[in-house]
């Protein structure tokens, strides 16, 4: 009988080929076991479009930056340390490894873009928000 073994996938290359089915416009970038997908998203025609860098941190939460626009001094549902969007609470929602970028991360990131665009437009935050704890460290 014949060696047989089945290929086991890395998280990071789960990651990527879901990415590449869901959202081909991202190009994936390995940096060790993480993975940098940058891509554009266009939310609304009469938005622009954005572009987008998302970092898969295996089971750290993605960290997820505008490249272009750039975005207004001191928006919301925002990391400042960072740079990057806050999309989720921590408590709210557990981020591990498993978890691909391609189910909730970028539909979050096109909801906070159009978000952010509606908020420029009438100045109030339209989406869904949770109480930030001050005093937490960002992830």
């Amino acid at each position: 009988m014949g060696n047989h073994y089945k290929k086991r996938f890395l998280p990071a290359d789960k990651q990527i080929l879901s990415m590449r089915s869901e959202y081909p416009q991202f190009i994936a970038k390995k940096h060790g076991g993480d993975v940098e997908f940058i891509g554009e998203l266009t939310v609304k025609s009469e938005f622009p479009t954005y572009k987008v860098s998302i970092l898969y941190r295996g089971d750290k939460s993605p960290r997820v930056r505008i490249l272009s626009p750039k975005l207004v001094e001191k928006p919301p549902h925002f990391y400042y340390l960072t740079n990057s969007l806050c999309l989720f609470k921590p408590k709210n929602y557990k981020w591990y490894k498993n978890r691909l970028i391609s189910k909730d991360i970028v539909s979050w990131t096109a909801g906070w873009i159009y978000f952010y665009e509606t908020w420029l437009e009438k100045g109030k935050w339209l989406g869904p928000e949770a109480i930030h704890d001050t005093d937490k460290k960002e992830e």
